[in-house]
């Protein structure tokens, strides 16, 4: 055998093995590393409802604004809200004006001599005094009620974060209960890593993991927690609340893939996170 074809072969067994061996990594990266392509950014999302009915007379907001924990967000027409509160203020007024007069009566009364006053009627006096000191004490509620109506009026905002699906405009007439806008909770943001089950057990809360944006930018995180539960669609519950087994058995099974939360540790400067949008997530085993 020339020296030609023992380097020829020699080329050869180094080109086979190296290509075994970048294989086997290949294999084993994307079968056994804990990493997926289907992550996506999450955020807690605030629907806005009034706790009053009423017009909508100022909506000093846009979509997609940054708003700070308590600016206004819409203010709704308070005028009926303040006649009701000056309609208590004078209920209030008049049950403590009765009390006073009840209180007078039964002293009067507590007084005055047995032989002159019977006792059922200074029993009587002193009930109706008590009866007045209940009304009162509804007409103050009362009023209570009525100033928190008037102060609910101004719609806030319960955190910091940006207004999205803005769908109220001034002049419009807003509902109790009905939702008119969401505020995405700008201190909220993580993200989800749908791992397969097969690659779950090298996942470890604590372990250091890099978001990879769709659009270009990464993140740092940690795994912050990993679900516990999935929806079973092969087995749901029959009428009779019992197990539904389906009498077919694929050969070919697929990894189910189970939500990890990770926590998100530093955004970079400029970045902006959209809740909803796609990522792929590495984690590093032991980098806890």
């Amino acid at each position: 055998m020339t020296i030609r074809k023992i380097v020829g072969f020699l080329a050869t067994a180094l080109i086979f093995i190296a290509a075994v061996l970048i294989g086997h990594k290949l294999w084993v990266y994307y079968m056994d590393e804990p990493w997926t392509r289907d992550g996506r950014v999450r955020a807690d999302i605030v629907n806005i409802a009034p706790d009053v009915s009423g017009a909508v007379v100022q909506l000093p907001v846009k979509d997609n604004q940054f708003v700070k924990k308590g600016d206004l967000l819409m203010q709704i027409d308070p005028s009926h809200y303040q006649i009701a509160v000056e309609q208590a203020q004078a209920a209030v007024a008049a049950r403590k004006a009765e009390l006073q007069m009840r209180l007078d009566d039964a002293k009067r009364r507590a007084d005055l001599d047995s032989l002159v006053v019977s006792t059922e009627s200074r029993e009587n006096a002193s009930h109706t005094a008590s009866s007045a000191e209940a009304q009162y004490q509804q007409a103050l509620a009362a009023l209570d009620a009525a100033k928190l109506n008037l102060e609910r009026t101004r719609v806030v905002a319960p955190v910091d974060g940006y207004v999205t699906n803005l769908n109220v405009f001034q002049g419009d007439y807003a509902t109790v209960g009905t939702p008119k806008l969401a505020i995405v909770d700008s201190h909220s943001f993580w993200v989800y890593g749908y791992f397969e089950e097969t690659k779950l057990p090298r996942v470890k809360v604590g372990d250091k993991a890099d978001i990879l944006l769709m659009s270009g930018g990464t993140l740092k995180g940690h795994v912050e927690s990993i679900s516990r539960g999935i929806y079973d669609r092969d087995n749901p519950s029959s009428r009779d609340l019992v197990a539904d087994v389906n009498p077919t058995f694929n050969w070919v099974r697929l990894a189910q893939r189970v939500p990890v939360r990770i926590h998100i540790d530093q955004v970079p400067d400029g970045l902006v996170l959209s809740a909803g949008t796609t990522a792929t997530v590495v984690v590093k085993p032991g980098g806890a």
